[in-house]
């Protein structure tokens, strides 16, 4: 029951079996956290899910609320370290939930939709969510013959050993989350 405050849903939805795992684990963190408690205490989730990778290999996404998604970008590389070590054989992945406005948007005194309420803002938000800790150094989309678009992302070579294992993970996911085809890569260096 006390895993339940980690969750937060709509009135009258009830969290699945994964959420309430994932409570739990965050819970448990928690109380052992000594120097970052506070930030622990803020942490929680909107939603989780369950995506299969690759043959055996799965990821958990974490959906937090955009609200304490700062909160969670600073302690994220501790917080991801852990939960992996609760949910052994899976990669976890934080995200915030964001809300895409259509383009005939209308609200009562304001003409305009904001910019970060975008399809494509909140695209490159989900991006930067996916990766992080580690930052994005470039970018290339590569339009095939048959019209087909492949999103070629660079990240930061110093994170290489931390992350490395994950590209394929974060490929997936964003082609769950958004429906396109990205190829995380390092940059050559010369």
């Amino acid at each position: 029951m006390a895993a339940r405050r980690k969750i937060v849903k709509a009135a009258g939805v009830t969290p699945t079996e994964l959420e309430e795992e994932v409570a739990k684990a965050l819970l448990d963190l928690e109380s052992n956290a000594t120097d970052q408690k506070a930030d622990f205490r803020d942490v929680t989730i909107t939603a989780a899910k369950e995506i299969e990778v690759k043959e055996g290999r799965k990821a958990i996404v974490l959906f937090v609320p955009f609200r304490v998604s700062k909160t969670v970008q600073r302690i994220q590389p501790r917080l991801i370290r852990e939960l992996e070590k609760k949910f052994n054989k899976r990669h976890v992945v934080i995200v915030a939930q964001r809300t895409i406005l259509n383009t005939n948007f209308k609200r009562k005194g304001v003409s305009q939709r904001p910019r970060n309420r975008t399809l494509t803002a909140v695209h490159e938000a989900i991006l930067q969510d996916l990766v992080n800790p580690t930052e994005i150094v470039g970018k290339r989309t590569r339009v095939r013959l048959d019209g087909s678009k492949l999103i070629k992302i660079f990240l930061d070579p110093k994170d290489r050993t931390n992350v490395e294992d994950k590209l394929q993970t974060f490929s997936t996911v964003y082609k769950k989350l958004t429906n396109k085809d990205v190829v995380f890569e390092f940059p050559i260096t010369e």
